[in-house]
């Protein structure tokens, strides 16, 4: 996999707590870098947690960060109750720490411990746009949410 320089941005982040690593690729094929959780967490079963990710990001211009659970946090009964999270460009002071929540379903209260790698993380260019307000749309209508069936 290659990578010209100048696809390479440089972006400033902040660790709350630097004995943790930076956030980084695990695999050379990785498309999302790893959160760990700056403190241990107990969520308890049914119950919603918050998880500290150590890190406040200056998201670069024209981009916004996608926050998601790693794809193995299911084996721990945790989903993250919102299915992603979006960090704002402006969501970027000395105090804005990155926070994933997490949804336990199972019947056992669930430890994140301190530095697990709980979340993962990519930045999403955004577009630019103006509306349009119209009284009438010229496409043909599909036949309203969920209308491509079953199979």
């Amino acid at each position: 996999m290659r990578q010209l320089m100048e696809d390479v941005k440089t972006i400033k982040i902040k660790r709350f707590d630097t004995d943790l690593p930076l956030p980084e690729r695990k695999t050379a094929g990785a498309a999302a870098f790893d959160l760990t959780a700056r403190e241990a967490v107990e969520i308890l079963p049914g119950t919603v947690g918050m998880v500290h990710l150590n890190i406040a990001v200056e998201t670069p211009p024209g981009h916004f960060m996608l926050l998601a659970a790693r794809s193995s946090i299911h084996k721990k009964g945790l989903i993250k109750p919102n299915g992603i999270g979006i960090i704002d460009p402006d969501f970027c002071g000395d105090d804005d720490e990155v926070r994933g929540t997490y949804y336990n379903f199972t019947d056992k209260p669930v430890m994140i411990e301190k530095g697990e790698r709980i979340a993962q993380a990519v930045f999403i260019p955004t577009a630019s746009f103006q509306w349009k307000e119209v009284d009438k749309m010229d496409n043909k209508n599909r036949g309203g949410f969920g209308t491509t069936g079953n199979k």
